[in-house]
């Protein structure tokens, strides 16, 4: 066989499997190339295009066979440590998520973790430090599945740009200004280390219409945010602190946003500057913020019975078009100084946040004229534990 026949064989065999490549995806893949062929008549822009896509789509595809294959076998040795007695398997044990070492060029010591901000908060007087409560509990744990993540859907960023992580560099805002970014110019990222990593059209879009009708249908289990008091009391509602309402049971939406960041963790740890870490066990929770809503100041891993948090990640979502203003996310910058600048993010819909637990953040106030459940500020949130 030729080195094209062998490829071609390979591909065929790479498609038949709908974790590598699922039949929608195949069909918003012919319909992104049939749509720049309609669009432009010009065969150099049609052509490239097509290897735009093509990169992606291999990246992707190149992403989750690793992880199916990296899967196979952790699969095939705890079977076999099983059997002679190594490990023994237990009903009902959480699988972690486990963080695989970024590999470091030879000679050069591993990366050591990044300076993380501290505790979230809203302007106070100077010299005070904040003593904010911290997020709510208990920790949920959840088996992750397998397979990779889902491909965007927008034109021209083709499917499989988070297969790879690609995080944005989001500038220090020293008076506070939204980051404006162009949704199809990915930044650079240089020295320091950016204090969070933005990721665009997260999940796929049918997953997103999911989580959202998902979120409409339960509006009767949300129930008022709790925080934790300064002394570690759990399970208080704070109004002066936070105001919003929890839906703590996500469904099948659970599974579906923690292995997504599971494909992506790797490289996120690394742009953070976070040694990586085995996780534990996660929190999630379905947030959502109405007219006047917020979260002052606060760290989310500021009490003994939070200490074990590492990442927060938020995942953004709503209806369309926007229905609410404000409700922006700001991280503070290292050193818990509210004074020294902050990162100021706007929500977009599908788009998902990363940062450390210990940096200072706060969510600003909701606008929401309707006050309509439905037109809410949603976010899918958690903690990753150490």
């Amino acid at each position: 066989m030729t080195a094209k026949q062998i490829l071609d064989a390979f591909s065929e065999t790479l498609m038949q499997d709908e974790r590598i490549l699922s039949p929608r995806e195949r069909e918003l893949l012919t319909s992104l190339l049939q749509n720049s062929k309609t669009v432009s008549g010009n065969p150099e822009t049609q052509s490239a295009v097509a290897a735009a896509i093509a990169r992606s789509v291999g990246e992707t595809v190149a992403q989750r066979a690793f992880a199916l294959l990296g899967g196979s076998i952790v699969e095939r040795i705890v079977a076999g440590a099983a059997t002679s007695g190594v490990a023994e398997a237990t009903t009902g044990a959480v699988v972690p998520i486990v963080v695989s070492p970024v590999p470091q060029p030879p000679g050069k010591a591993p990366q050591p973790p990044g300076t993380v901000p501290q505790p979230p908060g809203v302007p106070q007087p100077p010299g005070k430090a904040p003593a904010p409560p911290s997020g709510p509990q208990p920790p949920t744990r959840v088996p992750q599945p397998p397979g990779g993540p889902q491909p965007p859907s927008r034109v021209p960023q083709p499917p499989g740009g988070h297969g790879v992580v690609k995080p944005y560099a989001l500038p220090v805002q020293q008076q506070g200004q939204p980051i404006q970014r162009d949704s199809n110019t990915i930044g650079v990222l240089d020295p320091p280390m950016t204090q969070c990593v933005v990721l665009d059209e997260f999940l796929a879009p049918h997953e997103l219409d999911e989580l959202v009708a998902y979120a409409l249908e339960h509006e009767a289990e949300f129930q008022s945010s709790e925080v934790i008091s300064p002394d570690g009391d759990p399970g208080v509602i704070d109004y002066d602190h936070r105001r919003s309402r929890v839906l703590m049971d996500l469904g099948k939406h659970q599974e579906v946003i923690l292995e997504r960041i599971r494909c992506v963790l790797p490289r996120v740890l690394e742009q953070l500057g976070v040694e990586e870490f085995p996780t534990t066990h996660v929190e999630a929770q379905i947030t959502a913020s109405n007219e006047g809503d917020f979260f002052r100041a606060h760290s989310d891993d500021a009490q003994e019975t939070i200490a074990t948090r590492r990442i927060t990640f938020v995942y953004f979502f709503h209806r369309e078009p926007r229905p609410f203003e404000g409700g922006e996310l700001r991280v503070h910058d290292a050193g818990n100084d509210l004074g020294r600048g902050y990162q100021t993010i706007v929500p977009q819909q599908n788009q998902i946040v990363f940062f450390p637990c210990s940096a200072l953040h706060e969510i600003n106030p909701v606008r929401c004229p309707s006050r309509a459940f439905a037109d809410s500020r949603f976010t899918l949130n958690g903690w990753l534990h150490r």
